[in-house]
């Protein structure tokens, strides 16, 4: 069943809504004589999508790290919800990252702890919200992604979609409005990435959660940016997006550390860059 979350139980962050979520302006980073990243630049619009795509070694990953601050570019400048993040302190990014979420590769789940203290955990470290409160929220997202029976689970009896979804739960439990995929659908099945591919969906349609996703999965990146998330009825459901609201994913593709197309799905099948058109075949 579909579900989205209404109530407030998480203190909510202000953020002004005008101006960008993140932006990226001739990001460069380099380690020793390799390059990785060159005169790279792009916005993220509030509420929309960003997909990166390229090659094993490309960068892609690399920009996820540097917007949460754990690398430091060589040049060029990040900007997250109005504010420049690349020359702060340590201590002040702390702050600018409780806007931020992340879901890792594998949902990097922690064994020890059950889905509620996974999904809880920044919750119950870093807030002082009552106990009560912060199980509250985890049972609003692990309901939100279709989870809430498995709650008291060990993350060893879900399977690996599972997981996936109770990372995206963690990573929404403080009500961030930037979510950041670093390959999270790799290594599952197509049913199963899909389900996955639903819930990036719904967090940007229905609680207008700004994404970047990383991926070098063709068919999920196109399945995000050409569905969308409607509620009919009382009931929500996943239907292909009208050319409107594709054009809010939009996609990147690196080569080499450098952009070689920005644009949307449209867009990018109809390019003919030979680089491109092998990456797609």
């Amino acid at each position: 069943m579909v579900t989205d979350i209404r109530s407030h139980s998480v203190v909510e962050r202000t953020v002004a809504d005008d101006g960008p979520a993140i932006q990226v302006k001739n990001l460069s980073l380099a380690f020793d004589d390799k390059v990785i990243l060159r005169d790279v630049s792009f916005i993220l619009d509030r509420g929309h999508t960003k997909i990166i795509l390229g090659a094993s070694g490309s960068g892609k990953s690399t920009i996820l790290k540097l917007i949460l601050g754990l690398l430091r570019p060589d040049g060029g400048e990040i900007w997250i919800n109005g504010e420049r993040t690349d020359t702060m302190t340590e201590r002040e990014l702390m702050r600018v990252r409780a806007h931020l979420g992340m879901v890792f590769q594998e949902g990097a789940l922690f064994d020890s702890l059950t889905v509620a203290e996974n999904v809880g955990y920044k919750l119950y470290e870093e807030t002082d919200l009552p106990l009560d409160n912060v199980r509250r929220r985890v049972e609003e997202v692990l309901g939100f992604v279709g989870l809430q029976e498995h709650i008291d689970k060990m993350p060893s009896a879900l399977s690996g979609g599972q997981r996936r979804r109770v990372a995206i739960a963690r990573a929404m439990a403080a009500k961030p409005g930037i979510l950041l995929y670093d390959e999270a659908t790799t290594g599952l099945d197509p049913i199963t990435a899909t389900s996955v591919d639903e819930e990036m969906v719904k967090l940007r349609d229905l609680e207008n959660v700004s994404s970047i996703i990383v991926t070098h999965q063709l068919r999920d990146a196109f399945f995000v940016a050409e569905h969308e998330a409607v509620r009919e009825q009382g009931q929500l459901r996943i239907i292909p997006a009208d050319a409107q609201k594709c054009d809010e994913a939009e996609f990147i593709m690196l080569k080499d550390g450098g952009v070689v197309f920005e644009g949307n799905a449209h867009e990018l099948r109809e390019a003919r860059d030979t680089y491109i058109t092998t990456f797609l075949s």
